[in-house]
C-alpha cells in the first residue's frame, strides 16, 4: 500500500507563508530621508562621495599652502592631486579600509594610489581630525545655505498669502474654543514670523561658523611647528591659507583635538526650532482642516483614504509632523556629544555623528520642501468661515449691543439680565436642538432693544481689531528687509517624492 504524503509544514517559529516564495535579497535598507523626503541637492551633499571629495579638498589645500611657504612639496605632486582629486572609487577605499580598519587612513592610501608622486607628502603633519572636522564644518556650511534657501522660500510664500488675506474675517481660537476675531493674514503671519525667526538664527549661524583650523594631535600645532623649525609665525600662516582656500575667514580660536561639540549642538537647537514651527504651522492646518476652513493643496487625483473616498486627508501636514517630532528628538544626542567629550577628544561621537548631522539636515531639508508646498497652496474657504463667524458673532457682540442701549437711556443692570437670559436660551437651542444661534432674534422682539440696530452691530470687519494693520505693518518692517537682505539668495522649489 502506497504511503500517503503529508504536506510539509513550515519550521515552528516561522512567519513565511509556505505557498509564496520569498524575494530574492537583492537589496539593502534604504533611509525615507532619503527616498521620500530630502531633496536630492542636500541628500547628494552627505554622500559618501562627497565626503570623500571634501577630504581630498582640504588634503590638497594643505598641499598647496605647505608648498607656497616653502617645504619640499613640488608643483608635479600638485598637479598629480589635482588631476585625480575627483576619481573616487569607493570599493578601493573599502579595500584599503579592511587591511587597515581607518576610515581616514583608508582613503589616504587610496588617493596616494591615484597619486603616487604625491603619496609621501600627503596629510603631512595632520591628524584625522584635520581632515575630517573641517571636512564636518564645511559640509554642514553649505548644508546651512541650503537650509537658508528653503526658509526664504517659505518665507516669500507665506509673506505673500499674508498680504493675499490680510482683511479676510476669521474665528480667533483660544484653548481651541471660539475667542475674539482675527484675519487670515493675521494668522498666516503668526507662521511666518516664526520661520523669519528661523531664518535670522540660520544667518547668524553662517556669519559665526568658523573651521577648525590646522591643529594637529591634541590641537597644539605641535607637529606643523616642527615642520617649520619651531617658526610660530609660519605655522599660524600656514592655517591662515588653509582656511582661506577652503572658504572660511577665521579658525576656531581654541580646540583640542575636535572643535567644540556645542557647535554641532547649535546648529540643532536652530534645526529643531524649524521643526517646532513647522510642527506649528501643520497642526493648525490639521486642525483648520477639520473645520473645513483652510487646508493644504490636494492633488486632482490624489486619493485620501483607501477606504473612504470622500476624504482629503493632510497627508503632507501629518508628513511634516512626523518628520519634526523625528527632528526634536535628535537634539538630546547633540547634547550629549557636548557634554561627553573626554579632554581633549574621545571617539565616541563619531559613530554618532555620522548619523546625527547628515539626518537632521536630511529631515529639516523634508519639513521645509513640504513647507513650502503647503505655504504657496494653502486652500481657503471664506465662505465655511463666515457661516462660523455668523454663529458665533451673536454672543461676542452682546457688550456692543449692552452699551448701545444703555447710552440709549436703559438700565444696565436690567439690559444685561434681558440679555443673559436670551444668551442661554439661544444657546440652548444650538446645543440642544442644532438649531441656528437665534439671539439676536430674541433681542429685536424685546422692547428694551427697540432702536438698537442689531443688523449692524454683525459686521465682521468691526471685530478683528488691528490685525489688518498688523499684518502690514509686519510686511513693511521685517519681511520687505528681509527680503533686501536675501535678493541674491537662490529660492527653491520642492521636489517631493511621494
Amino acid at each position: 500500500m502506497a504511503k500517503k504524503k503529508t504536506r510539509r509544514q513550515p519550521r515552528r517559529g516561522s512567519t513565511r507563508n509556505p505557498t509564496i516564495a520569498p524575494p530574492p535579497i537583492d537589496d539593502t535598507y534604504r533611509s525615507p530621508l532619503v527616498t521620500r523626503n530630502a531633496s536630492r541637492a542636500m541628500a547628494s551633499l552627505f554622500s559618501p562621495t562627497r565626503r570623500a571629495y571634501t577630504w581630498r579638498t582640504i588634503w590638497l589645500a594643505l598641499a598647496e599652502a605647505q608648498h607656497e611657504m616653502g617645504l619640499p612639496i613640488t608643483t608635479t605632486q600638485l598637479r598629480q592631486l589635482k588631476a585625480q582629486i575627483g576619481n573616487i572609487d569607493l570599493a578601493a577605499v573599502a579595500v584599503h579600509e579592511q587591511k587597515l580598519r581607518h576610515d581616514v587612513m583608508a582613503h589616504l592610501h587610496a588617493y596616494g594610489d591615484l597619486a603616487p608622486k604625491a603619496r609621501g607628502i600627503l596629510h603631512l603633519g595632520a591628524t584625522s581630525m584635520d581632515v575630517v572636522d573641517n571636512a564636518d564644518l564645511i559640509i554642514m556650511r553649505e548644508a546651512l545655505c541650503i537650509v537658508q534657501q528653503w526658509l526664504i522660500t517659505v518665507v516669500d510664500a507665506l509673506a505673500d498669502r499674508a498680504k493675499e488675506l490680510h482683511k479676510m474675517p476669521c474665528l480667533g481660537f483660544t484653548h481651541y474654543q471660539p475667542a475674539q476675531l482675527t484675519t487670515v493674514g493675521k494668522r498666516v503671519s503668526l507662521w511666518c514670523w516664526d520661520f523669519v525667526r528661523d531664518l535670522q538664527r540660520i544667518d547668524e549661524l553662517l556669519d559665526q561658523l568658523r573651521l577648525r583650523g590646522i591643529r594637529g594631535a591634541t590641537g597644539t600645532q605641535a607637529s606643523f611647528l616642527k615642520l617649520f623649525d619651531g617658526n610660530a609665525k609660519r605655522v599660524l600662516e600656514l592655517e591662515k591659507r588653509v582656511a582661506r582656500k577652503l572658504g572660511f575667514q577665521q579658525c576656531e580660536p581654541v580646540t583640542g583635538q575636535t572643535y567644540s561639540r556645542k557647535v554641532d549642538a547649535d546648529v540643532l537647537s536652530a534645526l529643531a526650532n524649524i521643526a517646532a514651527g513647522s510642527h506649528k504651522l501643520a497642526n493648525d492646518l490639521r486642525l483648520l482642516a477639520n473645520l473645513k476652513e483652510m487646508e493644504e493643496p490636494f492633488g486632482k487625483s490624489q486619493i485620501g483614504s483607501s477606504a473612504m473616498a470622500y476624504k482629503r486627508n493632510p497627508m503632507l501636514c501629518e508628513r511634516a509632523t512626523g518628520l519634526a517630532r523625528f527632528l526634536l528628538s535628535l537634539t538630546q544626542s547633540a547634547y550629549q556629544n557636548a557634554a561627553e567629550q573626554w579632554l581633549e577628544r574621545t571617539l565616541d561621537d563619531s559613530s554618532n555623528k555620522r548619523l546625527l548631522i547628515p539626518e537632521a539636515f536630511l529631515a529639516t531639508d523634508g519639513i521645509l520642501q513640504i513647507m513650502t508646498r503647503v505655504a504657496r497652496g494653502l486652500v481657503v474657504y471664506p465662505e465655511i468661515m463666515k457661516a462660523r463667524i455668523d454663529a458665533e458673532l451673536p454672543f461676542m457682540v452682546t457688550e456692543d449691543i449692552l452699551m448701545e442701549a444703555a447710552a440709549a437711556g436703559g438700565d444696565r443692570q436690567e439690559l444685561h439680565e434681558r440679555i443673559r437670559v436670551h444668551s442661554q436660551a439661544a444657546a440652548q437651542e444650538v446645543k440642544t436642538h442644532g438649531r441656528r444661534n437665534d439671539l439676536l432674534d430674541r433681542l429685536a422682539g424685546d422692547s428694551a432693544f427697540a432702536g438698537i440696530n442689531l443688523a449692524g452691530v454683525l459686521k465682521h470687519e468691526r471685530y478683528v481689531g488691528l490685525a489688518p494693520q498688523q499684518v502690514t505693518a509686519f510686511l513693511k518692517d521685517i519681511i520687505a528687509p528681509l527680503k533686501r537682505k536675501h535678493r541674491t539668495t537662490p529660492r527653491r522649489e520642492p521636489e517631493i517624492n511621494v
